[in-house]
């Protein structure tokens, strides 16, 4: 009977380790949550600002063969001119009414929401011919925009892209902004505390919200929106299209909460499985000094 309590013993000294399982487990967990996503920045809510491919406050003014994927807006101005002839807005024309005046109240907080937001790199006065990952970036005065801009989503769709003008935006002609990587022109986003001129022939990305006005020049490629809160947008032939987020397939663990949920689950299971294998030793142990005792 003595040696049998020893062999119950050894077994349940054996299997004491596993005690510390869920503390390793939850620990890991923990760390991998407690991580900081290097994209913190959020998407500033539009509204119903988020429809119009073109929203001013004084005049919406084209010249050429524009043409528009998403919503025209004026307020509360009432002087909108050539859209018709030539042109084409695939949308509504929403102009010095209730729609338009909710829309620049969005515009409105949605441009306040992305100034506040804490900037990750600060002191630019331009960029352009470089590649930028996830961030809030901040130009304490003017912005020129040149060359092959490259913005780099890193894998995650839901990458977010703020750049804090201080005063004046500006594109060189021919300027081009490219996508890799997951990122989407909807959630890229200029936030110009004065005007915005992109120059001719430039491919652009990202919702443009300007506390003045927007000029968009001749032959321009716009895949995000021009909003201008106070003054008049202009255009030239050119091509906006209201920008739409795409659903991409993720990675199961590209995510540090998802991985922690992960251990978290695998935790619970293997705690479970060690405390039933502990009890059926336990009940073999004393079914076996039993034996023994008879």
């Amino acid at each position: 009977m003595v040696n049998v309590r020893k062999q119950i013993l050894r077994k349940r000294s054996g299997y004491s380790w596993l005690a510390t399982v869920p503390v390793l487990s939850t620990s890991v967990a923990v760390l991998i949550a407690s991580q900081s996503p290097a994209d913190a920045q959020t998407a500033p809510p539009l509204g119903t600002a988020a429809t119009y491919a073109v929203l001013a406050a004084t005049t919406v003014t084209n010249t050429g063969a524009s043409v528009l994927s998403g919503n025209l807006g004026l307020s509360p101005g009432t002087s909108v001119t050539g859209f018709p002839p030539g042109s084409i807005v695939n949308g509504s024309q929403q102009v010095a009414n209730a729609a338009a005046a909710q829309a620049q109240t969005d515009l409105t907080s949605a441009y306040n929401n992305a100034s506040a937001q804490t900037a990750t790199t600060t002191g630019l006065s331009s960029i352009g011919n470089q590649t930028l990952t996830p961030g809030v970036y901040n130009a304490p005065s003017a912005l020129l925009v040149n060359g092959v801009l490259t913005l780099d989503g890193q894998g995650n769709p839901e990458a977010v892209f703020i750049f804090q003008v201080g005063s004046a935006l500006t594109a060189d002609s021919g300027t081009s902004i490219a996508l890799i990587n997951g990122a989407q022109a909807c959630n890229v986003f200029w936030q110009v505390g004065s005007s915005a001129t992109l120059g001719t022939g430039s491919t652009f990305q990202g919702s443009i919200l300007a506390l003045t006005s927007i000029t968009v020049t001749t032959g321009d490629t716009l895949d995000g929106q021009a909003l201008a809160s106070n003054g008049a947008v202009t255009l030239d032939d050119d091509n906006i299209t209201v920008p739409t987020c795409s659903v991409m397939p993720v990675p199961l663990l590209a995510s540090p909460l998802t991985l922690a949920g992960v251990v978290g689950v695998a935790t619970v299971a293997w705690t479970g499985w060690c405390l039933i294998r502990r009890r059926r030793i336990t009940f073999h142990g004393r079914s076996a000094v039993a034996e023994s005792v008879s």
